[in-house]
């Protein structure tokens, strides 16, 4: 009944996002996907990308942009955020980056070794232009926390 890292597919990673994940639609791709399962079922999935922000995508940093966790399962966050380090580390990445939205409490990156490092203002439409026109993703008009782990 312990809860344990497993292997998932982006297509399963992608499934398990749109389903329990409260605001943000599945990524399309990632460096890679972990997911976490209890008795052999999948309880959880984090995904680790690219950096989408031009200042930290210095080929260095790696950002999780997604964590869903089935309803209930304690400690879940915390063992996909520290997974998703580790394989960072592995590949050759000095630092890892995520966000949270300024309701969220952010126990779990605490308790993954995180430190929060700014406070990101709400983004209204500003960003949008005539030539480049951006699909809401969820996170417009909501402030956000910046997390970061290193090596």
């Amino acid at each position: 009944m312990s809860l344990e890292l497993a292997p998932v597919s982006l297509a399963d990673a992608r499934a398990f996002i749109a389903a329990w994940h409260r605001h943000n639609k599945p990524p399309r791709r990632t460096i890679c996907q972990v997911g976490c399962a209890r008795d052999g079922v999948l309880v959880g999935v984090a995904t680790l990308e690219w950096p989408k922000g031009r200042g930290n995508a210095d080929g260095r940093t790696a950002e999780i942009s997604r964590c869903a966790v089935a309803d209930g399962e304690r400690n879940a966050c915390s063992m996909l955020y520290r997974a998703c380090v580790r394989a960072a580390l592995a590949l050759g990445y000095t630092r890892v980056i995520t966000y949270t939205r300024q309701d969220e409490s952010g126990g779990s990156l605490r308790g993954a070794a995180f430190r929060l490092v700014a406070e990101r203002p709400a983004r209204g439409d500003h960003f949008q232009s005539a030539g480049r026109r951006r699909m809401p993703n969820g996170a417009e008009g909501v402030a956000r926390y910046l997390w970061e782990a290193t090596a």
